[in-house]
């Protein structure tokens, strides 16, 4: 298993919250605007770009033609306006029949009441009944913001859940990473037996980090890889 397909699993498989991963990559990698419609979902994989632009979703429909299964699909909408940038049909077709994992949408959606009944796993930042319009667009974006968004999210790792989306970078997706995302899991488990077994207060566990200090709190392997690195909570 490659590196990065090791990320997936790890955070998949030990859901590793949006909190934890932004933690880890020096409180960095939010996506600013899109929350979940349906609450308690956490979703991670490999991101698929789409783009839509200039109050049109032609070239989002002609994009998700080709988006490969088990993606994260992540939509930007761009100089879209306050139009809703698809509704139902294309988010029925991007989950069940191109089999993507869960829909970013970084724009609007309209058809709330049906995206919400099918409890679909999807993330925008709001909803409108105004549609965009389905024609052609005689021109592009522009080219160095289409291929800057390009090179920063197709190809990369997405996390979602309950606080939002965090973006991981393909330059973070390393064995470094591995080792952090496995050390903010360990000192999760320690801050809160430190306050639930121990009624250590949060500035004697974050600030001070007394746990490191106390002989035989917890034992001298997990105190090794908590020296290791050290994050703000």
């Amino acid at each position: 298993m490659e590196v990065r397909e090791k990320i997936i699993k790890i955070i998949r498989e030990n859901r590793i919250s949006t909190t934890e991963v932004a933690d880890v990559l020096g409180k960095k990698g939010h996506v600013k605007g899109p929350m979940p419609i349906i609450p308690g979902l956490h979703k991670v994989g490999f991101v698929e770009f789409v783009y839509a632009w200039n109050e049109s979703n032609w070239e989002v429909h002609e994009q998700l033609q080709n988006i490969s299964e088990d993606r994260i699909v992540y939509i930007h909408g761009i100089q879209c306006e306050e139009r809703a940038i698809f509704g139902d049909l294309v988010s029925k077709y991007i989950l069940l029949y191109k089999r993507a994992s869960a829909i970013i949408v970084n724009g609007l959606l309209r058809d709330a009441h049906t995206l919400i009944k099918e409890k679909y796993p999807m993330w925008c930042t709001g909803f409108t009944p105004i549609g965009c319009f389905n024609t052609k667009n005689e021109t592009m974006p522009p080219k160095e913001m289409l291929e800057m968004l390009y090179s920063t999210f197709q190809g990369a790792v997405i996390v979602a859940d309950d606080s939002g989306v965090i973006l991981i970078e393909k330059e973070f997706l390393t064995e470094d990473l591995i080792k952090k995302l496995e050390f903010i899991e360990l000192q999760e488990d320690v801050w809160y037996f430190c306050m639930d077994a121990h009624k250590m207060s949060t500035f004697e566990i974050v600030c001070q980090k007394k746990y490191l200090s106390v002989d035989g709190l917890i034992s001298k392997d997990k105190l090794n890889e908590l020296s290791t690195f050290s994050t703000a909570g």
